[in-house]
């Protein structure tokens, strides 16, 4: 998948997210590791891009552990994790370790109440990053379930659709260029950026489908 391919690798190459960046960066002065993080955001602007990169800065890529989504994590999960963490020395170069929880509006209660206890005591060459929608944090905030505990042990980023459009119409088309997918001009990427909602991944599966090849 484009999206996969050409994901950014360094905190240099996500466009549009300085102030998220800076934030991030400044949090991690004196390291990353026994942090946690709370990425929130629009859809396709970059949240599990930047839950990655964080992770690398403290883990070899086969050290960092991704849900793809909170539902999944159950409570014995959360014991193997808390297992995982105690283990140290066996990552390679960097050797720490990341775990990024994806969608992590779906958090269940019992799992929350876990993390509360594992968050208190997060080792020095340890990062947790939970990544979520918008409108997934929104129905985490308003649910019956208290969110602030969880958040209040967490570095909260918010990241933004503003002023995305131009930069991602940009991008794409460059990418659209260096897959022979290309035949328009950049106002028709604009307009898909903005029909996308700025949503880079929705914008690189629609050149993928072909949609940008010349009429």
């Amino acid at each position: 998948m484009l999206y996969e391919k050409y994901r950014p690798q360094t905190f240099e190459q996500v466009l549009g997210q300085d102030k998220a960046i800076r934030q991030i960066r400044l949090a991690g002065t004196k390291g990353f590791g026994g942090k946690a993080f709370w990425i929130s955001g629009p859809s396709g602007t970059g949240k599990t891009t930047l839950a990655r990169i964080i992770g690398r800065q403290i883990a070899d890529e086969f050290f960092v552990t991704e849900f793809d989504s909170a539902d999944c994590v159950t409570p014995s999960e959360v014991d193997e994790l808390e297992r995982m963490m105690r283990m140290y020395g066996f990552g390679g170069g960097k050797s720490g370790k990341a775990f990024i929880i994806n969608e992590a509006h779906g958090l269940r209660k019992d799992v929350v109440r876990r993390f509360l206890g594992i968050l208190e005591r997060v080792p020095s060459h340890v990062v947790f990053i939970f990544t979520t929608t918008n409108e997934g944090m929104s129905l985490f905030e308003d649910s019956q379930l208290d969110a602030s505990p969880l958040l209040s042990r967490c570095i909260e980023v918010r990241l933004t659709s503003q002023g995305l459009c131009k930069p991602f119409a940009a991008r794409v088309k460059a990418i659209a260029e260096a897959e022979s997918l290309d035949g328009q001009p950049i106002a028709r990427y604009e307009q898909l950026a903005r029909d996308s909602k700025n949503n880079m991944r929705r914008m690189l599966m629609a050149v993928e489908s072909g949609t940008m090849v010349a009429d």
